[in-house]
């Protein structure tokens, strides 16, 4: 988090995004807010204890405020207790865009090289459905974070981890080379397409939360579900088309983990896997980055609750090179 010290006892102050919000009740009786508070640079769990509508204030998610208060350690991780907090005002100046964490590479250039692949397929069948869906989607798809609170949940998230999954899909296929390119870039290309509709997303591109479609179907089966609608109106045939939607529903690869089916062909299996590896390389990064040398994070429920070393041997703020 980008805070100013004020002292050397921990306490900052600075403007941050209320990222989540929840009204609670201590173990005294007494009302506090729990939030989740984020830059560009990063998160932070806070507590405004004893809270008072009259006194403090009333915040929403996606509110940019300014905060002071004092970081101190809770189970093994940073927490901002709060002191003083107020909305953001005209003179102060700020632009809530600064304070969103967002993709090493724009929307418009992530997009149009995606597009730009699809494009260039052989198969005709792929073409026209990847097109199709990322020339509907483009709008959203510029600004659309991959997550809610896990792995690429920024502004433009979505392509930098489609993307991601891309590339690695073309390496794969040059050690690999009986592996059907074009079938799997597809299924990189849409496997998270649902994603547009699970989360509800403000226009900072950052989520709130999910969508009544993605807490009741999630974005394996609404996947699928695009993919038919757009096969049938293309023409598509339905081999193909089932293949797709095979990939959409079996790349979390195992039912615990989502998956409505397990891969059962190589071009699914390796989609499963390298979506898992992109995520898991990003949290990992992510988490060491925070620490500093030879320092441990706390547990990560995302990673198996497992705790992440940080050697220090690379410089971790490196962003991935995709072009």
């Amino acid at each position: 988090m980008n805070f100013t010290p004020v002292d050397n006892n921990g306490l900052v102050d600075g403007f941050c995004i209320i990222k989540s919000i929840d009204k609670k009740t201590s173990s005294k009786g007494d009302a506090y807010l729990d939030m989740m508070l984020g830059d560009s640079d990063g998160e932070i769990n806070a507590k405004l204890w004893r809270y008072s509508k009259e006194q403090h204030g009333e915040y929403t998610v996606n509110a940019l405020v300014k905060i002071r208060g004092i970081i101190s350690q809770y189970n093994g991780t940073d927490q901002l207790k709060i002191e003083r907090i107020r909305p953001v005002m005209p003179e102060d100046g700020v632009n809530i865009s600064d304070y969103v964490k967002t993709a090493a590479y724009s929307g418009e250039r992530m997009y149009n090289e995606l597009l730009n692949i699809a494009n260039g397929f052989k198969d005709e069948e792929l073409r026209k459905i990847v097109t199709a869906i990322l020339t509907d989607n483009r709008l959203r798809l510029l600004y659309w974070p991959a997550a809610f609170k896990l792995h690429h949940a920024m502004n433009g998230g979505l392509l930098l981890h489609t993307l991601s999954v891309v590339r690695l899909a073309q390496n794969v296929c040059k050690i690999y080379p009986f592996a059907d390119e074009e079938l799997l870039i597809s299924g990189a290309v849409l496997h998270d397409i649902a994603k547009l509709s699970e989360f509800e997303v403000a226009d900072t591109g950052i989520a709130t939360g999910y969508s009544v479609e993605g807490n009741l179907l999630g974005h394996l089966a609404m996947g699928a579900m695009v993919i038919e609608g757009y096969a049938e109106k293309l023409g598509i045939s339905r081999r193909t088309a089932m293949l797709l939607e095979h990939m959409c529903l079996s790349h979390h690869g195992e039912p615990e983990y989502g998956a409505a089916v397990r891969p059962m062909f190589l071009e699914a299996e390796l989609l499963s896997e390298l979506d898992l590896m992109d995520s898991r390389v990003f949290e990992m990064r992510e988490a060491a980055a925070a620490v500093n040398k030879d320092d441990f994070t706390a547990r990560i429920w995302a990673m198996d609750n497992r705790k992440i070393f940080n050697h220090g041997r690379k410089n971790l703020n490196n962003e991935p090179e995709l072009f």
